[in-house]
């Protein structure tokens, strides 16, 4: 954590909010980047006077933001073919592929909310939003609500802890083990759905 504190302190700002910015959309597409740390020293190093705080929040939200809605438009554009006619309906029946659709139709706007807040579900909801024929209007207001209230409580946490590295990380573990449990039963509970409807199904 040190090495990743000094590297960020060490760039201008504009190559500061690059990064951090990048880093947030990536997590788009691999949710293993642990970008919620990064941000988190981003606001750490804004504390210390090393670009904005206000410019480090809206580099890592909008950049976030538009990663999510280009994997949700990659999801739209190739997603009902890829799970229909692709290697992808051996994932998803028939069957299936209308009841998530029915889920998105009901519940999307929560459920892309919500699901921006864990680990994993976060680069997961919008591009099965996308699948789901779910449409643009219903999709990025939640998207960039979540994620303003998310990234802005990281940027926050980090620039509120001074120069106590020790509280920033306490912070981080507790928050991520807790976020990382929910998220475990979460999807848990979603394989057992799949695989009791794949046996009903015949898949």
């Amino acid at each position: 954590m040190e090495q990743t504190l000094a590297f960020l302190s060490d760039l201008p700002p504009l190559l500061l909010y690059l990064v951090l910015g990048v880093g947030a959309a990536v997590e788009n597409v691999l949710p293993v980047v642990p970008a919620d740390t990064v941000i988190v020293m981003g606001g750490f190093v804004a504390g210390l006077g090393v670009g904005g705080v206000v410019s480090v929040f809206l580099a890592v939200w909008g950049f976030n933001v538009a990663g999510a809605v280009a994997v949700y438009a990659v999801g739209r554009r190739y997603g009902p073919e890829f799970f229909t006619t692709g290697r992808g309906r051996h994932l998803l029946a028939e069957k299936q592929m209308r009841r998530l659709e029915a889920f998105y139709a009901r519940w999307g706007v929560a459920a892309i909310f919500a699901g921006r807040f864990l680990p994993g579900f976060r680069a997961l909801v919008p591009v099965f939003a996308g699948v789901a024929g779910l449409g643009w209007a219903r999709v990025v207001p939640p998207l960039a609500v979540a994620s303003a209230i998310w990234y802005g409580a990281l940027v926050r946490v980090g620039h509120l802890a001074g120069d106590n590295v020790d509280a920033v990380r306490d912070t981080m573990s507790r928050t991520s083990r807790g976020l990382l449990a929910t998220s475990l039963v979460l999807a848990v509970a979603l394989v057992a759905v799949w695989w009791r409807a794949r046996r009903k199904t015949g898949g």
